[in-house]
C-alpha cells in the first residue's frame, strides 16, 4: 500500500470493525434483492417480454464484473471510503469528490423513494391510518438501529436478507412444482412464444430492459463500503463475492424464468407485482398479504442498507475535507452520528417533496438516483483500470484477490455502463436520467473547481514548503 493511500486510510479510522463474514455475505446478496426484483421485474417484463431473461443476464454479467473489480480493490484497500477513496487516489481528488457526492445524493434520494413506499405497503393492512405515521415510525426505528452500532446494523440487515431469501426460495420451489409438476391449464413453457414470440418488442426492448435490470442489481456495492468495518476484510469480501456470484444470478433468473411460464408476459406488468399474480394463479390463500409483507421487508432492508452507506459516504467526504468536520466525528460506539443526521435530513426533504409534489419530484428524485448510481458503477470500472496498472507499476505484492480477464473485462464493464447511460436518453421513460444527471454532475464539478481545488493546491504548496 502506497504512503498516500495509507494517509487516506488513516484519516478514515475510528469506525469499529464488528461485521462478521456471515453478515457481510448476507449484506451483499440482500442489497441486490429488493423492490427491483419483487416489483421492478414486472416493469422489465412489460418492456422486453420473455426476452427479459436476456436483459437480466446482461445486467447480471455487468454486476458480477463490477463485484470482481470491487473485490480486488477492496481486499487491497479495505476502507469505508471505498470506491470514492480509490477514485481519489488512483484518478485524482476531483474524481473522489464527484463519485462520493454523486453516490451520496443518489442513495439519499433512493431512500426517500423507499420510505414513501413503506407507507403504501402498510396501508394494505391499516387503510385508515395516515401513511406518514408509518413513514415516521419505521424511519425512526432504522435511524436508531444505525445510530446504535454497526453491529446492530449488521444484525438487522442479516435477518431482513434471510426473510427475502427464504421468500424467493419458497417461490422458486412452488413455481417449479406448478410448471413441471401439476401443470394447470395456461401454464407452461409455451408462454414464452404464445404472445408475440420471445422478442415481442424486438432487440431494442430487450436492451432497454437492461436499464431496469441494472437498477435492480444496484446496492451490491454496499459490500465494499462495509468492508471498512469488517473483522476480517479479505476473507469477508472474498466469501461475500463468491456467495453473490451464485445466488444473485440463480435467484433473479430462476424467479423470472418460472414467472414467465406461469403468467403470460403481457399480463405480468399490469397493476401489481408479478409475484402476487403468480401466487393468485396458483391459488395460495393470502397470497397478496404474504407478498406485501415480503415487499415491505425488502423496502425496510433497502432503507437500512442505503442509510448505512449514505452515512459512510458523508463520513468519508468529511474526512477528505469535502464536507463539514462534524460529519467526520464518531460516537463511542464508532458511528458517525452527525453524518447519519445529515443523511436523514436529505431523506426528510425527499419524502416531503414526494408528498407535496409527487408528480414532479418523484421523477426528478429517480432521475438523479439512477444517474448517480450508474455514474458510480461506470467510475468503479474506470478506477479499477487505473488501480491495476498502478499496483503492478509500483511493484506491490501479489493481490489477495484478482479480477480475471484484465483489462478486457474491466473495459467491457465500463463500455456497457456507458452504453446504458446513453440509452436512457433515447427512452422516454428514462430520459430525465441524463437531462437531470449531467447538469447535476457539472454543478458538482464546478463546486469542486471553485471551492476545493484551490484549497488542495494551497495544502500541497504548504506541504512542499515544510519539506
Amino acid at each position: 500500500m502506497s504512503s498516500h493511500f495509507e494517509t487516506i486510510s488513516n484519516r478514515e479510522k475510528g469506525l469499529h470493525k464488528s461485521l462478521t463474514a456471515g453478515q457481510m455475505a448476507m449484506i451483499a446478496i440482500g442489497g441486490a434483492i429488493g423492490t427491483g426484483l419483487f416489483l421492478g421485474s414486472g416493469f422489465a417484463i412489460g418492456i422486453a417480454g420473455p426476452s427479459v431473461l436476456i436483459s437480466y443476464t446482461i445486467g447480471g454479467i455487468i454486476a458480477l464484473l463490477l463485484m470482481g473489480c470491487l473485490a480486488e480493490m477492496t481486499v487491497a484497500h479495505p476502507t469505508s471510503g471505498s470506491f470514492g477513496a480509490y477514485a481519489e487516489h488512483y484518478i485524482g481528488p476531483w474524481a473522489g469528490f464527484l463519485v462520493r457526492y454523486a453516490y451520496w445524493a443518489c442513495v439519499v434520494l433512493a431512500v426517500g423513494t423507499e420510505v414513501t413506499a413503506v407507507g403504501v405497503y402498510m396501508a394494505y393492512w391499516f387503510p385508515s391510518v395516515p401513511q406518514w405515521i408509518w413513514v415516521v415510525v419505521f424511519s425512526l426505528a432504522l435511524v436508531v438501529v444505525n445510530a446504535m452500532s454497526v453491529k446492530s446494523f449488521g444484525f438487522v440487515e442479516y435477518w431482513f436478507s434471510m426473510i427475502k431469501i427464504a421468500a424467493i426460495v419458497g417461490f422458486i420451489l412452488i413455481g417449479a412444482y406448478v410448471v413441471f409438476g401439476s401443470r394447470p391449464a395456461g401454464v407452461g413453457l409455451e408462454n414464452y412464444t404464445a404472445h408475440g414470440g420471445f422478442f415481442p418488442n424486438g432487440i431494442w426492448g430487450t436492451w432497454v430492459a437492461v436499464v431496469v435490470a441494472i437498477f435492480s442489481y444496484m446496492s451490491v456495492e454496499t459490500i465494499a463500503v462495509a468492508a471498512g468495518e469488517a473483522q476480517d476484510p479479505e476473507r469477508a469480501v472474498t466469501r461475500a463475492f463468491r456467495a453473490t456470484l451464485v445466488r444473485l444470478v440463480v435467484f433473479y433468473l430462476a424467479s423470472i424464468f418460472l414467472m414467465l411460464a406461469i403468467v403470460p408476459w403481457n399480463a405480468a406488468s399490469a397493476d401489481k407485482s408479478p409475484f402476487v399474480k403468480v401466487m393468485e394463479i396458483i391459488g395460495i390463500p393470502g397470497a397478496a398479504a404474504v407478498i406485501n409483507f415480503v415487499v415491505l421487508v425488502a423496502a425496510l432492508s433497502a432503507m437500512n442498507s442505503l442509510l448505512y452507506i449514505s452515512t459512510r459516504m458523508m463520513f468519508s467526504l468529511s474526512r477528505a475535507g469535502h464536507a463539514a468536520k462534524r460529519f467526520g466525528r464518531v460516537s463511542a460506539n464508532g458511528v458517525p452520528v452527525d453524518a447519519l443526521g445529515v443523511s436523514c435530513a436529505g431523506i426528510a426533504v425527499a419524502t416531503l417533496l414526494s408528498v407535496v409534489a409527487p408528480k414532479e419530484s418523484f421523477g426528478l428524485m429517480m432521475a438523479i438516483s439512477m444517474f448517480g448510481a450508474m455514474f458510480t458503477w461506470f467510475m468503479i470500472f474506470v478506477t479499477h483500470a487505473f488501480f491495476r496498472r498502478a499496483w503492478v507499476a509500483q511493484g506491490n505484492a501479489p493481490l489477495g484477490f484478482r479480477m480475471w480477464g484484465f483489462p478486457w473485462l474491466t473495459l467491457l464493464g465500463a463500455g456497457l455502463m456507458l452504453a446504458i447511460l446513453v440509452t436512457t436518453y433515447f427512452t422516454p421513460m428514462f430520459r430525465l436520467t441524463l437531462i437531470v444527471g449531467v447538469p447535476f454532475l457539472l454543478a458538482l464539478l464546478a463546486i469542486y473547481w471553485l471551492r476545493y481545488r484551490p484549497r488542495k493546491a494551497q495544502e500541497a504548496a504548504g506541504s512542499l514548503m515544510r519539506n
